[in-house]
């Protein structure tokens, strides 16, 4: 574990749940639950206040939460917390993995496009890590308890232009889970001694990657201007003639977007992408504060790097923004926005820390 802290990126104020401040974890019903109610309504009170929305306003509410899904449900928690309108619309989305924020937007846009003129969705993105903590020994078993932590975001989707800091561009889903290695590559499963626990695939970077180059060769003809199409297709027209021997061109997708937001599952999963995409340690110095400030809070990952770029005074309107998330299945998830109306102030997540952001992260930290 030690060895394994030392180089995941991870800073020294993450936050762990209460409950895994005890020798052994208790991983019991209330403290998960305790757990669900701190997030969640925290990020949601947040919301409520900043916006001056009230609660009966909400049209249309979407929760993701992978790996704890109780009786009642996380949206029925939610309704019963605020009072919600009865006939508002509600979905808990759960087992869809670290991508589950993107498609909860996804579904979400897609439930408001038949929704009246005017109307809300919200959309809470969490993982409830109290129930989950793996008390084996195997070390692809363990990887998760050493990068997950406590997190979640609540954003708030409309119809109506009106007070809208982003636009909603595009949403792009890739899913290869036809393939049995992809499929299992993250998987929920029990050791030989019967602790449950999250096995990632020692493939799962390659497995990420190949996740990846489907999902912008979908997204990259919807966003990139012409001239990088163009060389795309003329890469790949000669690499058919002359018998793939000619490298096959990346698209500078810097040419498409301003701002990168990568999820934070771990530093390797960071590196892979920079790597992949062409990208400044500039471009995605998001990722890797909001991995080491937070941690891998999961599906929310990418609204804290959202923030991140906002509090650095780095947003401007026009802007475009790339949202990318992986997920069990496997999934690879993108969705693209554009900044109508930067923030204000710094205020959230980085409100007592931004500036004192970026550090350096060493490839072995000792504590």
């Amino acid at each position: 574990m030690t060895r394994l802290l030392e180089r995941s990126g991870l800073g020294e104020e993450t936050c762990l749940p209460p409950a895994h401040h005890y020798i052994p974890p208790y991983r019991n019903m209330e403290a998960s639950r305790a757990e669900v109610e701190l997030v969640i309504f925290s990020a949601i009170d947040d919301l409520l206040a900043k916006t001056g929305i009230s609660p009966s306003a909400i049209d249309i509410l979407v929760v993701n939460c992978s790996l704890f899904a109780p009786v009642p449900s996380f949206t029925d928690m939610v309704i019963n917390r605020y009072g919600m309108r009865p006939d508002v619309r509600n979905v808990h989305l759960s087992g869809m993995g670290c991508s589950a924020g993107l498609i909860s937007v996804g579904l979400a846009r897609n439930l408001l496009q038949v929704a009246g003129r005017g109307a809300h969705a919200l959309v809470v993105s969490t993982e409830t890590i109290t129930p989950n903590y793996y008390v084996g020994k195997e070390r692809a078993m363990l990887l998760p308890n050493c990068l997950f932590r406590i997190g979640g975001a609540a954003v708030l989707l409309s119809t109506s232009r009106s007070r809208a800091r982003f636009r909603l561009a595009r949403v792009v889903r890739t899913l290869t889970g036809a393939q049995d290695s992809a499929y299992r590559c993250v998987f929920q499963e029990e050791d030989g001694e019967g602790h449950r626990g999250i096995n990632l695939s020692k493939d799962l970077m390659t497995i990420a990657g190949d996740a990846l180059k489907a999902n912008i060769t979908a997204i990259g003809p919807l966003v990139l201007p012409a001239s990088e199409q163009l060389l795309f297709a003329l890469s790949f027209i000669a690499r058919r003639v002359l018998n793939r021997r000619v490298k096959p061109y990346l698209p500078d997708f810097r040419t498409a977007f301003e701002h990168f937001c990568i999820h934070a599952g771990g530093r390797a999963v960071i590196d892979e992408l920079q790597r992949s995409l062409g990208l400044s340690d500039e471009d995605v110095e998001a990722s890797r504060m909001a991995l080491h400030r937070f941690g891998n809070t999961s599906s929310s990952s990418v609204w804290y790097e959202l923030a991140y770029i906002e509090a650095k005074g780095r947003m401007r309107r026009g802007d475009r923004v790339w949202m990318i998330g992986f997920g069990s299945g496997f999934k690879c998830n993108s969705a693209a926005w554009e900044c109508i109306a930067p923030a204000r102030t710094a205020e959230g997540p980085w409100a007592e820390s931004v500036s004192r952001y970026p550090v350096d992260i060493p490839e072995v930290l000792k504590h």
